[in-house]
């Protein structure tokens, strides 16, 4: 009676486990190759940490990131931008127009971005785009931790907070040196009398 509990236990266990198995998706190497975006700036890292108006509650983590090219490492996102392709979670073409329309998703009425930008080599930026990568997709509400685990696999962030909370990982990245701070607070008709960009805004 005990094994046919158990049996059953697991069983159930496992299907649950299957339903929140993340979904694949695979952009053609061609609409790969068309969105590609090479972006001018310095090699970088950006948290974007998307957080209630009320109360600061953590709703999403991902992780902008410029080197070869500029992408976004979107952990279990569902942002729907057909111009910026995407391979299980990484979404190519971050240009000015495709990051612009990423913050207005993202800084919808009654939530905030935060955004936390350090600056890296250029080796370390391309761990990070090879890591994003290799990744694969994230199953729903994984979102933090796997942008934690990638971090902690990228030189100069293996002390980044191992956490599923995007608030406590926004407050563990800003703690490293050299980390400079933006809040979007989403398009001005949404939130009258509070500016688009906090402090400190770096954009583009």
């Amino acid at each position: 009676m005990r094994i046919f509990r158990a049996f059953a236990f697991l069983t159930v266990l496992l299907s649950g486990l299957a339903g929140c198995a993340a979904e694949s998706i695979w952009a053609s190497d061609e609409e790969v190759a068309r969105a590609r975006y090479v972006h001018a700036g310095p090699p970088e890292l950006v948290l974007i940490t998307s957080l209630a108006d009320e109360g600061g509650s953590g709703q999403h983590t991902a992780l902008l990131i410029n080197a070869s090219e500029r992408v976004l490492f979107d952990p279990a996102g569902n942002w729907i931008f057909p111009p910026s392709p995407e391979r299980n979670d990484v979404r190519f073409g971050m240009n000015p127009s495709a990051l612009a329309n990423y913050m207005a998703f993202q800084a919808q009425p009654n939530y905030h971005a935060v955004l936390q930008r350090i600056t890296v080599s250029p080796d370390v930026a391309e761990r990070a785009l090879q890591l994003a990568l290799a990744n694969g997709a994230v199953p729903p509400a994984m979102c933090t931790s796997a942008t934690a685990n990638l971090l902690r696999q990228v030189p100069g962030f293996s002390n980044v907070t191992t956490t599923m909370f995007p608030k406590t990982l926004m407050e563990s990245f800003g703690a490293l040196p050299g980390v400079e701070t933006t809040i979007d607070y989403g398009p001005p008709p949404n939130k009258p009398g509070v500016p688009r960009l906090g402090p400190h805004a770096v954009t583009g």
